[in-house]
């Protein structure tokens, strides 16, 4: 019965855990083609995508250190449909990269430690899938391997992370200290107003702030997503940064609930920093990864002010906006890695006039982007709208007011690109581009999912039914 649990609970887990040996049985056996590879790998983590739909199940093992539920299960399955798309999308990119296998077994390994950290039970659980979600995420980042640039992010990436953790274990020892419990669901039960235990709780603040790049936490986060090739850029952007705010959102609601009217400030006054400072600066970026690196943490402004909310609405919008932002995201990225692998283009000026020569691949950026923006009827909006009606669960109409008149902000960054892209002249725009069938595929997924998610009411209502734990 034991052994049984094992396999049920951990199934996700494992699933990740044989591809990673059949990948490494791969690598020591005889060369194979490249594309031939690319669409087996594609196709064994298409594998594990359906895999996480069937037989769900809870429970907990290892003495409560690792837990997973209905709503446990989906926030994976999203990371997992995300990873599958950015692996299509970087066929261009990883056809020629001569160590394509071991990108893929860092990239796998560091969604495993996410796995980890989601469904932690235990602070040590938590900090162990978090080290595993990192180190090997550094060393993707560095995989542009004749790219200085490439060495500096990946160097910025683990200096931060490093920093982060030191003051994420500076926060844990203090919890521990003062509760004498490291259990998520004991130490609940022993958090008070003790000056020492708010301390301890502005110290993993402030490492879960690193993680998801929260103003004034976010100095990395433009230079990092620059250097990063774009798969590992797009990896960061949605899959790391969604993994953590599921995590952070089930600690707040739970494990800090006794002092919600504190943290409650603090995510007032992060929320507002973070939207202003990402707005303003996307304004002025001229190279894509760096304008969609502010656009990002402009995003988490918009989803700290649904984690105000503090209920089940708040954690379920949270949630439903991460699975718009990947396919919103991951739209414009596609885009955008793609351009990159064929031209070696990266500014926004590049896109001048692209529509007359890639009128489709300008359609999908232009729908992304639409998305990011929040324009309806795209996802975008309907994410931003539960978002921002989970903010006005607590009646800061203010914060309410300043997140809603920072979207007409970033309207214009938004629509700056899409202005270039189809109404500015350009002598020499980008030639005509040959889209391979996995991009392509990837492309479709993610405009279908941007059209559909928000018009599809049942999605949210799902998502909502699952989060009765909060």
């Amino acid at each position: 019965m034991i052994v049984n649990d094992f396999f049920m609970l951990m199934k996700q887990e494992l699933m990740i855990f044989v591809i990673i040996f059949i990948l490494l049985f791969i690598k020591i056996g005889k060369d194979r083609s490249a594309e031939n590879l690319l669409y087996f790998i594609n196709a064994l983590l298409l594998i594990n995508v359906i895999s996480g739909f069937i037989l769900p199940s809870e429970g907990m093992i290892f003495s409560d250190m690792f837990k997973t539920n209905s709503l446990i299960m989906l926030e994976k399955n999203i990371l997992n449909i995300g990873t599958l798309i950015i692996s299509m999308q970087s066929y261009s990119w990883l056809k020629n990269h001569k160590h394509m296998i071991e990108f893929y077994i860092l990239l796998l390994s560091t969604l495993m430690g996410m796995f980890f950290m989601i469904s932690s039970g235990n602070v040590l659980m938590f900090y162990l899938g978090l080290e595993l979600s990192t180190i090997p995420l550094a060393a993707i980042a560095n995989f542009d391997l004749d790219k200085r640039k490439s060495s500096e992010a990946a160097f910025k990436f683990i200096i931060s992370s490093a920093f982060s953790s030191g003051l994420l274990l500076f926060g844990i020892s203090l919890i521990y200290g003062t509760t004498g419990s490291l259990t998520f669901s004991e130490i609940g039960q022993h958090i008070t107003s003790n000056p020492l235990q708010i301390f301890a709780f502005v110290l993993l603040l402030a490492g879960f702030s690193f993680k998801i790049s929260v103003v004034p936490f976010h100095l990395w986060t433009a230079d990092v997503y620059e250097g990063a090739p774009i798969a590992v850029t797009s990896y960061l952007s949605v899959i790391s940064k969604g993994a953590v705010l599921f995590v952070f959102v089930s600690v707040l609601y739970t494990v800090f609930k006794p002092i919600t009217e504190i943290w409650y400030n603090m995510l007032f006054l992060l929320s507002i920093v973070t939207i202003l400072i990402g707005n303003l600066f996307a304004i002025r970026q001229e190279n894509f990864k760096r304008f969609l690196a502010f656009s990002s943490i402009a995003q988490v402004g918009f989803i700290l002010v649904g984690i105000t909310g503090s209920s089940q609405m708040g954690s379920a919008s949270v949630i439903y906006f991460v699975l718009i932002y990947i396919f919103s995201n991951l739209g414009a990225f596609g885009v955008v890695s793609i351009v990159s692998a064929l031209t070696g283009k990266e500014n926004i000026s590049d896109y001048k006039a692209f529509y007359k020569t890639n009128p489709m691949l300008s359609w999908v950026l232009t729908i992304a982007l639409f998305s990011l923006a929040g324009v309806p009827p795209t996802a975008g909006f309907f994410g931003k709208f539960f978002l921002l009606m989970a903010g006005a669960a607590k009646g800061n109409y203010i914060l309410i007011t300043i997140a809603a008149l920072n979207m007409i902000i970033s309207f214009y960054y938004y629509l700056r690109v899409v202005k270039a892209i189809f109404m500015d002249e350009n002598n020499q725009p980008i030639e005509k581009l040959h889209v391979p069938i996995l991009p392509k595929l990837a492309l479709l997924i993610c405009v279908i999912g941007i059209v559909c998610i928000g018009l599809m009411s049942g999605v949210y209502e799902y998502i909502y039914s699952l989060s009765t734990g909060f």
